[in-house]
């Protein structure tokens, strides 16, 4: 009795906890503000790519793809979508043998001297003049070709990056709202293939367990038709809960708004298309990079205004932080002195194939390409998964 009426008066006296507290003895997670904006990680890896485009020495792509490969390996998060950096690195690498192989058999358009072996050679009509299939194949057609195919690689592998690390669910939230529709169809579209996947091989496993053929075409049959079935409940399932969120609402805008944001976004996309042909080729570096940036302006300002079309809200949105910041402007740093030291000594960033000489590293575009590991070291680092063979201890 005298326990009762203690705990009675202190649990009048206790403070009630305010809705949303988890109790006491339980973790508390990890805030979102903890997490970089997932925009950050596109605009660094971009950046490193743009770096990418404007060099062919294998020296300063092998560091890039080096940089680029250790922030994924220190930065990645442990998810399913985060796996997606090896089928880019493989696809990297099937792009460098497929060139290299288009080089033996199809030839390449560098003169070179030095013979490695030659192949036998098919004639063709006059018609296909400037095509070969098979003959000599030399040390500098091989190099020009593996230089080029390089570079591909590395692009291919800086947006390897920013899939790894970039979230697809957050990045799909900080979309502007004239995008909202679109990038849902796009997720949804890329999900679909996993979920069918996972159905099949959970359906097969069970069929295994059951002492059920999963295998051949009565397996095929007997399987599809559950998958087919759960896909379809799965479809209706996502539309019933996107039309009970409001999904596809649009408000009224006046006709003048439509107007501008028609023009400001075709403007806009014309210019983007107009500055990085001119950023990618050797003529338009001088008026490539503010041909994009115009046109990204007018385009931001079209994406801005067609927003209003869209009712919306966004729940607990990512912050753009000051690490977000210097993440971004590390890698716009490297690909703008990249681009610098190409307008400054050319022949550093493209070592010539004819006469064949070995590449060398510049000092100062080296050091500019090592600043981009700086996400690295501002970056949070991603959260440890427990071992599920420990037992949680008290």
């Amino acid at each position: 009795m005298r326990e009762a009426r203690g705990s009675g008066r202190a649990g009048l006296a206790r403070p009630r906890p305010e809705r949303g507290t988890p109790p006491a003895g339980v973790p508390v997670p990890r805030a979102r503000r903890a997490q970089l904006h997932p925009g950050a990680w596109w605009l660094w890896a971009l950046a490193l790519g743009t770096a990418a485009t404007r060099t062919t020495n294998p020296l300063l792509l092998a560091l890039l793809i080096t940089v680029s490969g250790y922030v994924v390996a220190v930065r990645r998060p442990h998810t399913p979508w985060a796996r997606s950096y090896g089928a880019f690195v493989k696809l990297a690498a099937a792009v460098l043998l497929l060139r290299l192989a288009f080089a033996v058999f199809l030839g390449s358009p560098i003169p070179g001297t030095h013979t490695l072996f030659t192949l036998p050679e098919v004639p063709l009509p006059d018609w296909a003049q400037g095509i070969r299939l098979g003959g000599r194949v030399t040390a500098e057609g091989l190099t020009f070709a593996l230089y080029d195919a390089l570079r591909l690689a590395a692009l291919l592998i800086c947006v390897g990056a920013a899939n790894a690390l970039a979230s697809p669910s957050r990045l799909l939230k900080s979309l502007p709202g004239a995008l909202y529709e679109l990038g849902v169809a796009v997720v949804v579209a890329l999900t679909f293939a996993p979920n069918l996947i996972a159905d099949v091989r959970r359906l097969r496993a069970a069929r295994r367990l059951r002492g059920r053929p999963d295998k051949g075409v009565r397996g095929l049959v007997q399987v599809g038709l559950p998958v087919l079935e759960g896909a379809l409940e799965r479809s209706v399932s996502l539309a019933a809960a996107m039309d009970a969120r409001g999904y596809g609402r649009t408000a009224e805008v006046p006709p003048a708004v439509r107007r501008t944001t028609a023009a400001l976004t075709l403007g806009g996309l014309l210019g983007v298309c107009a500055g990085t042909y001119g950023l990618l080729t050797a003529e338009g570096g001088s008026y490539g990079l503010p041909v994009l940036l115009a046109g990204l302006a007018s385009a931001l300002a079209g994406l801005r205004l067609g927003g209003r079309r869209t009712l919306r809200t966004r729940y607990r949105p990512d912050p753009w932080d000051a690490r977000a910041w210097l993440v971004s402007a590390s890698g716009a740093a490297v690909a703008a002195l990249l681009i610098l030291a190409g307008s400054l000594d050319p022949g550093a960033l493209r070592p010539g194939v004819v006469p064949l000489e070995p590449p060398t590293l510049p000092l100062w575009p080296a050091a500019a390409v090592l600043i981009g590991l700086l996400p690295a070291f501002v970056t949070p680092a991603p959260e440890a998964v427990p071992d599920p063979r420990k037992e949680p201890t008290t």
